[in-house]
């Protein structure tokens, strides 16, 4: 095959070699790890006309921009929550870049206030609300401001009744969610020290450490509540108990599902120490509730699949747990303790099953849910009668439920409108044998009155790692791909957690290959299937999953039409070496470590390259995205720009003001979706109606 008439910009390159574990690694693109040197932003500029001039050229794309901006063009309304007699709820209308945040009083009809608008923070949207917290009293509302996609936020504080601002401020919060105290006049919250100055979307985050906010003080004044300098690589989460007698400190290491659980008798005074409830990072103890000096939680200790128990604190010991839920077949994945109820949330076959239990653990009722859908929500305070939910399915926009906790009744409150129609399309769920005989499932979405015959485009999704588990959800694009003809599958790996701890540690560290293996059976099963054929077969997954795409693609090119890695992992040899890195060591195991070396070296993308026939591939990532290193698209591209020998594009998509995905602006995801699917059009020779 010839060579790509394309003309790549030149990446620069040195003889950059060194000794891992006695062996020696070439890493001849290190320089772009520089991402604000000179050579690197003209790389990446010089790479950036290329792509948008490919894309541009292309002859589908603004048909297919204009199909997703009319099913993009609906309200999304967020779970309503209620504090101090009023209503809190955020509604993203039509094509807005963000979503705003309203309050009214909880009274008929009471009238709709704007408490925050992100997209007056920024003419571009990229300005984005990163989480919020609200006061018992329903007075004020703290709450975080990412920037340009950054998981750096800047929290402040808003008085509710009036929408101003208060002077209190609270900088390089990363990975934390500021919580009131019961009194509503002081915030905990974790944070790090400031990076220096042009390292702040690379430097290691280390050293969280939790603080104390006081209404009205500097933050240079808030008071160090826990730090543990002997552990540098330990993050923290910190709330007070509803009845503000305890402080609960959840730490965690790194990615780890094991997790210790540490709290402060606040009735004992400011210097009470921190008793070390659970210090040994033997399980996961995730605190679901309390009543008193007993903690509600949830465990993975001698039960992979969880179960929830009651803890005394003078009596913590596991030989006097209380076990309210025992392990079952299907993982916990979810508990609200309400109205003296447990509303639990079960994954059966990767989509959710919701029950009511009373405070002994009996089962009192099924709250029934569409078929394959999945639910989230039942959030509120332990005395709370009423509570909300979210329903969504890959054919169900998103309707919110309210829930009558005494009675069992649920009220259907708010149904998204999107212009399509959901009896167009079918969602099935398979199960295929992966390399070792192990049955993956996997769901199917696509237009009814599909044919089997080899001809469909396919987009295979999947991710596969962290014990994050792919659960049904609504997205316009899916709709959008499968109006083009396509059929959208998602695979639930290994290393998720869809069947509990045993199935993400099938798929973590030295067992990272069997998530591969996973992926590339998914494709083999849809071939033998007759669904489509390799030169129809798309793959494409973001962050780890973007790992994913890159990985299958090294081992297998000749299974796929076209690739899609986004913001992934390429270089497993250096990935603990910036940002937060490091924390997913406990993953895919320490580059430091001659074992989990030989293991990463075998997996890495950038690593193994090697030159030959690759099919089109377009790279993406965010300037902005200190999650995953920019640095890695970079020197994945330059590597497989330099070993392509056949003619398919390989593509590099920089957004500019842009992350890891989270806040990104309705409009960057029009953009980025229309670009993804004109360059699947084209790859995989689809051949669509012209209108």
């Amino acid at each position: 095959m010839a060579k790509s008439t394309l003309n790549y910009p030149v990446a620069p390159k040195s003889d950059c070699k060194e000794m891992l574990h006695g062996v020696e690694v070439s890493d001849p693109y290190r320089g772009l790890e520089e991402i604000d040197s000179a050579p690197t932003r003209t790389w990446v500029e010089a790479q950036a006309k290329l792509t948008s001039g490919y894309l541009g050229a292309l002859p589908h794309r603004a048909e297919i921009a204009t199909q997703l901006t009319k099913l993009m063009d609906y309200d999304r309304l967020g779970l309503p929550q209620t504090e101090g007699g009023r209503i809190f709820y955020s509604r993203k209308s039509g094509l807005q870049n963000q979503g705003v945040l309203y309050w009214k009083d909880d009274t008929p009809d009471a009238k709709e206030q704007v408490l925050l608008d992100p997209n007056l923070l920024a003419t571009d949207g990229t300005a984005a609300l990163a989480g919020y917290d609200i006061t018992l009293d329903g007075k004020l509302i703290a709450y975080g401001i990412s920037q340009a996609g950054s998981d750096w936020t800047t929290w402040k504080v808003r008085e509710v009744a009036t929408g101003k601002d208060l002077p209190d401020e609270l900088k390089w919060v990363k990975f934390s969610r500021p919580q009131w105290n019961q009194a509503g006049n002081a915030l905990y919250y974790s944070r790090y020290a400031a990076p220096e100055a042009g390292a702040e979307l690379k430097q290691k985050n280390e050293h969280q450490k939790v603080y104390l906010h006081r209404l009205g003080e500097a933050q240079e004044k808030d008071q160090l509540i826990y730090a543990r300098p002997d552990h540098p690589q330990w993050g923290f989460g910190a709330g007070e108990t509803e009845d503000g007698r305890y402080l609960v400190i959840h730490v965690s290491q790194g990615t780890a599902v094991e997790n210790g659980l540490f709290y402060r008798d606040l009735a004992a005074g400011p210097e009470a120490p921190v008793v070390e409830l659970f210090k040994d990072f033997d399980a996961d103890y995730s605190f679901e509730g309390s009543e008193g000096s007993t903690f509600f939680l949830t465990t993975t200790k001698d039960a992979p699949n969880k179960k929830l128990i009651a803890v005394d604190l003078a009596k913590p010991a596991p030989a006097d747990w209380q076990t309210i839920l025992p392990e079952g077949k299907s993982q916990l994945s979810a508990v609200s303790y309400l109205g003296g109820k447990f509303i639990v949330t079960r994954l059966v076959d990767a989509h959710d099953q919701v029950i009511v239990h009373n405070r002994e653990g009996q089962q009192e009722r099924e709250i029934k849910l569409p078929s394959l859908g999945s639910a989230h929500g039942f959030s509120g305070h332990q005395k709370d009668t009423v509570t909300h939910y979210f329903v969504t399915g890959f054919t169900t926009p998103g309707e919110i439920y309210r829930y009558d906790i005494k009675t069992g009744v649920s009220t259907l409150t708010e149904r998204a409108k999107v212009a399509f129609n959901p009896e167009n399309y079918e969602v099935s769920q398979v199960f295929y044998p992966s390399k070792d005989g192990t049955k993956v499932p996997m769901f199917l979405v696509h237009r009814k009155g599909l044919v089997r015959d080899g001809s469909n485009p396919v987009i295979l999704s999947g991710y596969g790692g962290f014990d994050i588990s792919l659960t049904p959800m609504f997205s316009p694009s899916i709709i959008a791909w499968m109006d083009l003809g396509g059929i959208f599958a998602e695979a639930n790996l290994r290393g998720g957690s869809e069947y509990g701890q045993a199935w993400h540690d099938a798929g973590r560290r030295l067992k990272k290959q069997n998530v591969f293996d996973d992926f590339i059976a998914a494709a083999e099963w849809m071939i033998a299937e007759k669904y489509t054929v390799s030169s129809k077969l798309a793959i494409s997954g973001g962050s780890n999953g973007g790992l994913l795409v890159a990985a299958c693609l090294n081992q297998r090119p000749e299974l796929f039409g076209a690739a899609l890695p986004a913001v992934g992992v390429h270089d497993l040899l250096r990935f603990h070496k910036f940002t937060i890195g490091w924390a997913w060591q406990d993953e895919y195991g320490s580059p430091d470590d001659p074992i989990a070396f030989a293991n990463l070296r075998k997996l890495s993308p950038i690593h193994n390259v090697k030159a030959m026939s690759y099919p089109p591939t377009m790279i993406l990532t965010g300037d902005h995205d200190d999650r995953v290193f920019p640095a890695h698209s970079f020197k994945y591209a330059a590597t497989l720009q330099e070993m392509q020998t056949g003619p398919a594009p390989i593509l590099l998509r920089v957004d500019l003001k842009a992350g890891h995905g989270a806040g990104k602006p309705t409009a960057k995801q029009i953009d980025e979706t229309a670009d993804k699917y004109a360059f699947l059009v084209q790859s995989l020779g689809m051949k669509l109606a012209e209108k």
